[in-house]
């Protein structure tokens, strides 16, 4: 039995010592093989051999193909190298770039841990905080307590505190106030007068009867009228000047770039608190809601951030036809200590106020979209005002619907005529068959209100289209590329000239002169 083992033993050793020398073997072979032909690669003498070995055969042109053998050789062997190394770097770079996202994710993991703790921090406060007001942070807040308990609900605290502070404390101050009927009797002519001769008399401000006709006509055709031009004509200046001449200063919104939203127009409702964070211009807007005068906001600088971020909202909400559906929702429920004119969260858009806005074009702001200038009125304010001899002008007390009843009663004595529309439209075939541009119903429909106003402010019909088409149609060749319209500019001027009378479209001529030359 005992040399039976030994035999089986013997034999089991010896399979496997085979098989694996087997194994060993080859590789040893393959690595040798691998040693012997770098070692062959690298035999200098041994290249040295050969030639001295067929030198003295060699002719002049065989030792041409000789040097270029050996420098073949040498180039074929610097390129492996090259391509090793490049492997290894590779391999390295990407192992570093291994090792650092490891980094990143621990630091995020650790991060995500620290707002964790942090978040845990911050609810045993809001935890001790709703201990110290006598309720229990482990129950709902929403369920009814007992009768004659002493605790209260979050909302039942809440109703019974104050949210909206400052909106309160102009409830407060007008609680007995009346409206006020100033007895105008102005025109609109004497009205941009009035208002031209007060800026320069009082305020040293000069502007032309034109510019002035301009501005009225526009807060007649739009709630959004937008001053733009090179810094130091005086945008800012006009619309300031307005809110003084009209007794109620202006609330002047001096644009962030930080702002992304219109919580930074009418503010936000704090959770922690309770509180509302009222802004001035959400004061503004309320308080304008109490009166029948006329309230302005500045929006200055209004595109050092994008338009669309934080007016967007005022925007749909002021086109809307029909006045009482300018209603915009501040908080999406209703206490008892909220202001009178807080329905339900929800606020309504006062007509008798106007926004402003002032814009810079530069590298330091943002290009203003066709979404905004569509619905807003632009005058261009590129030249500064000439002084004169005012006449000495106070300031005057104007109700909003008399001024709403002067706009009104314009649109209607001086409604753009039928020859006009008939040519506007032609224009627009033709800015659309050569330009691919066309102007819709919502830019008619302002035109309507704008050049009416306009000749009632004592100015012409054409002229008050041609501004008017100038800023609102001819801007949007901007989008272009003029160099492929280049060509197409000179014989739109003479269609300008040949349509609405020679040289009678100046701000277009003007506008599309300086566009040409840009090319």
């Amino acid at each position: 039995f005992d040399k039976v083992c030994l035999t089986v033993h013997s034999g089991g050793t010896r399979f496997l010592y085979e098989f694996l020398a087997q194994f060993f073997a080859g590789l040893i072979t393959i690595l040798g093989g691998i040693g012997k032909g770098i070692g062959q690669l690298f035999n200098i003498p041994g290249y040295a051999k050969i030639i001295d070995h067929y030198k003295n055969d060699f002719s002049m042109a065989e030792w041409v193909l000789v040097v270029l053998a050996v420098i073949a050789v040498v180039v074929v062997v610097g390129m492996g190298f090259a391509l090793i190394f490049f492997l290894i770097k590779k391999y390295l770079r990407f192992r570093a770039k291994v090792v650092k996202q490891e980094e990143l994710l621990d630091e995020v993991a650790h991060l995500n841990n620290k707002v964790v703790n942090l978040m845990k921090e911050k609810d045993e406060i809001l935890a001790m905080k709703v201990s110290q007001l006598g309720l229990k942070p482990t129950e709902s807040n929403l369920e009814p307590l007992p009768e004659g308990g002493a605790e209260q609900s979050e909302e039942d605290l809440a109703n019974d505190g104050i949210r909206f502070a400052k909106l309160n404390e102009i409830d407060e101050e007008f609680a007995n106030y009346k409206i006020k009927d100033y007895g105008n009797s102005f025109t609109l002519p004497e009205f941009c007068e009035a208002f031209r001769n007060f800026a320069a008399s009082r305020l040293r401000l000069y502007y032309t009867t034109h510019m002035m006709r301009l501005f009225v006509s526009s807060l007649a055709s739009t709630k959004l009228v937008i001053l733009q031009g090179i810094s130091g004509t005086g945008k800012t200046s006009l619309a300031y000047a307005w809110g003084k001449f009209l007794k109620h200063d202006s609330c002047v919104a001096s644009v962030q770039p930080s702002w992304r939203d219109r919580t930074e127009l009418f503010g936000y409702f704090n959770e922690f608190t309770k509180k509302f964070n009222e802004t001035e211009v959400l004061k503004e807007m309320y308080m304008a809601g109490y009166t029948n005068d006329i309230y302005t906001i500045i929006l200055d600088e209004m595109n050092i951030s994008r338009v669309e971020y934080y007016f967007a909202e005022m925007l749909s909400i002021l086109e809307m036809p029909n006045k009482d559906e300018w209603i915009v929702e501040l908080v999406p429920n209703s206490w008892k200590s909220d202001p009178k004119k807080l329905k339900g969260g929800k606020l309504q858009i006062p007509p008798n106020l106007w926004y402003i806005g002032t814009i810079n074009n530069d590298d330091s702001t943002f290009m203003v979209t066709d979404k905004v200038y569509d619905r807003a009125m632009p005058i261009d304010i590129n030249d500064k005002g000439q002084p004169f001899d005012p006449i000495d002008t106070d300031p005057m007390d104007v109700n909003y619907t008399y001024l709403d009843q002067l706009f009104a009663q314009a649109m209607i004595d001086n409604a753009v005529s039928k020859d006009t529309l008939d040519k506007i439209e032609i224009m627009d075939n033709y800015v659309i068959q050569h330009f691919r541009i066309a102007f819709g119903n919502r830019i008619v429909a302002q035109m309507k209100k704008f050049v009416p106003v306009f000749v009632g402010c004592g100015g012409d019909e054409v002229e008050g289209v041609d501004y008017f088409l100038a800023r609102k149609v001819l801007r949007k060749f901007e989008q272009l590329n003029i160099s492929y319209i280049r060509d197409e500019i000179h014989p739109y001027i003479d269609f300008l000239n040949k349509t609405f009378g020679k040289d009678k479209m100046k701000e277009c001529i003007e506008y599309l002169t300086r566009l040409k030359k840009l090319t």
